[in-house]
């Protein structure tokens, strides 16, 4: 079952990350693909300001080729698969951390954010998403008359 994350504002103005699972996981732990292959959880930062969310999520090891950010209705779907290391014949491998080489990761956007203005950029490992949000949820300031 693949983690789900929904991406709001509390009444109190911080941010809310709910997580819809049926056993919560650690940062960079191990989920299963639909297709019942393991997955690990990138860790993500969830950052807000006036105009928007910024997630950052930690792949490392994915290049960009092997690097989809979709998006499905209010669902941001976020994957990457780690390319290993090739050895030469004559070198055997007799240890490795890297049990699952995939991430996945998706995230249920809040009505008040404009999926259609999806910012997207990886560096260094990096993947870093700018959500604005919608332009009638930024807060204004309402010009005051005279009477």
């Amino acid at each position: 079952m693949a983690e789900q994350n929904q991406v709001t504002k509390s009444s109190r103005g911080n941010v809310q990350r709910s997580e819809q699972t049926e056993v919560q996981r650690g940062a960079g732990s191990e989920q299963r693909r639909p297709d019942g292959v393991p997955a690990m959880l990138p860790p993500v930062d969830i950052i807000e300001d006036e105009a928007g969310f910024t997630l950052a999520l930690d792949m490392p090891g994915v290049p960009k080729d092997q690097l989809s950010v979709r998006l499905n209705g209010d669902t941001l779907l976020i994957e990457g698969a780690i390319v290993l290391q090739s050895f030469p014949e004559n070198i055997e491998l007799v240890h490795s951390e890297i049990r699952d080489p995939y991430y996945e990761r998706s995230f249920t956007l809040s009505p008040e954010l404009d999926a259609s203005k999806i910012d997207a950029k990886f560096k260094d490992g990096v993947l870093q998403l700018r959500i604005p949000k919608a332009e009638e949820a930024k807060p204004r300031r309402v010009s005051v008359k005279v009477a």
